[in-house]
């Protein structure tokens, strides 16, 4: 678990802003949901024998009312929750995303650590492809507006539960074939989680996995014309994707269409989001039977590829840069900052330099002005304020030009500063 501090944490802010509009765009709705949930939440909704349950949870008890609880592994869950607690859907399907931390006790990486952020995205209510669709292009869209390049996108249907149960029986038969050839994670799977073999990074086990029964083999008519809806209306909107039959996600709640978008420039952890429909999952936690499909992104993750990319260089530089000569000066000096300040302009004032309140030497002053960053700085001389002006100083054109304005007149400078189109 790690600070976020300045300067990385203008990205994450700047990353969590691009989201806010797209979501906006897309009609999709806030919702905040609790850090600490019911254990019995997550058992039910992943399922007891994945590794997020069984390894990564962190979980405690009450010691007020002896309540099992455990800090979120993921948010769907907890949404799913709200949702039917509150009866959201009982006039008409909604479409929500949220952003927060998230806990699991992974081994820290690259890109993933005990506590991690995701943005996710749910649409609830909906049955139809054109949703599972609609989520996609909603990340592809995020994606282009992020100027990310080099991420693809993977697709498989899991089918319905019989399809998959027929599918199970002929995975089991065929991995007990091959079962000297296991290693010990995937002889502790074949009977209770099989599926999940599929996903398996050891390479010894890669002729076995690509050779086994393959899922979409046991598809039935209905699952594969919706499978087959969605891709169309990827084909219609220009998106790239591969059929991936090993993809099979790491919840158990997962139906029908699943995805992945992942890239190459991240080393083992090249899944930057993650998604798919999930039918049965609001009433595996207790609520009315809905469906519902979503995605969720590691905003670690892609903050790293924007970074790996050389994208999202973020200006903590402030607009100006207040020198203060004296600390007579400061009573006039500060009411015309936050006038400025509420015209837009982000204004660093300089601050006393020592105990006695001295506020430093000139020079000291505008060196600190120019390490600022800021493209110009205000000057509150003692002699401008006596004549009722400020010494306006350009920093960054290489002249240091200056000039003086009125400071009855200063906020029309302002205004012209802020209608200054930016690149």
């Amino acid at each position: 678990m790690n600070d976020i501090l300045p300067p990385d944490s203008a990205r994450w802010e700047w990353l969590e802003g691009k989201v806010r509009t797209l979501m906006d765009r897309y009609s999709y709705r806030n919702i905040r949901t609790p850090i600490v949930e019911p254990t019995a939440l997550f058992v039910r909704g992943l399922g007891e024998v994945t590794d997020i349950v069984e390894k990564e949870m962190y979980s405690f008890e009450d010691r007020l009312n002896g309540e099992h609880l455990s800090l979120r592994p993921e948010a769907t869950a907890g949404v799913v929750r709200a949702v039917s607690e509150n009866s959201m859907l009982y006039d008409g399907g909604k479409r929500l995303y949220y952003m927060g931390p998230m806990f699991r006790h992974e081994r820290p990486q690259r890109g993933r650590y005990r506590q991690f952020h995701q943005i996710g995205a749910e649409a609830l209510g909906f049955p139809g492809a054109e949703v599972d669709a609609e989520l996609i292009l909603l990340a592809n869209s995020l994606w282009r507006e992020l100027g990310l390049q080099g991420v693809r996108l993977e697709l498989n249907s899991l089918g319905q539960p019989q399809e998959r149960q027929a599918h199970r029986a002929a995975l089991i038969a065929y991995l007990e074939q091959h079962s000297e050839s296991l290693d010990e994670e995937a002889r502790r799977r074949l009977h209770s989680n099989p599926l999940r073999i599929l996903d398996t990074k050891n390479p010894g086990l890669q002729a076995i996995v690509n050779a086994a029964p393959r899922l979409i083999d046991f598809l039935g008519p209905e699952s594969l014309a919706h499978f087959d809806r969605v891709k169309a209306i990827l084909d219609a909107n220009g998106v790239a994707w591969t059929l991936n039959p090993r993809l099979v996600r790491g919840m158990d709640y997962y139906n029908l269409t699943v995805f992945e978008f992942v890239t190459d420039q991240l080393g083992s952890q090249g899944t930057i989001c993650g998604g798919g429909r999930y039918d049965y999952l609001m009433e595996q936690v207790g609520g009315k039977a809905a469906p519902a499909v979503g995605w969720a992104l590691g905003v670690e993750r892609v903050l790293e590829l924007l970074k790996e990319q050389d994208k999202a260089a973020i200006s903590l530089a402030p607009d100006v840069y207040a020198v203060v000569p004296s600390i007579s000066s400061l009573p006039v000096a500060m009411r015309t900052i936050e006038q400025l300040r509420v015209l837009g302009l982000s204004i660093q004032m300089h601050a006393s330099a020592s105990a006695d309140g001295s506020m430093g030497s000139m020079k000291s002053q505008f060196k600190r002005a120019d390490g600022s960053g800021a493209a110009y700085a205000l000057v509150f001389g003692d002699e401008e304020l006596t004549r009722g002006v400020v010494s306006i100083k350009s920093l960054r054109d290489g002249v240091g030009a200056q000039v003086e304005q009125s400071l009855e007149t200063v906020s029309l400078w302002a205004g012209n500063l802020q209608s200054r189109p930016t690149n």
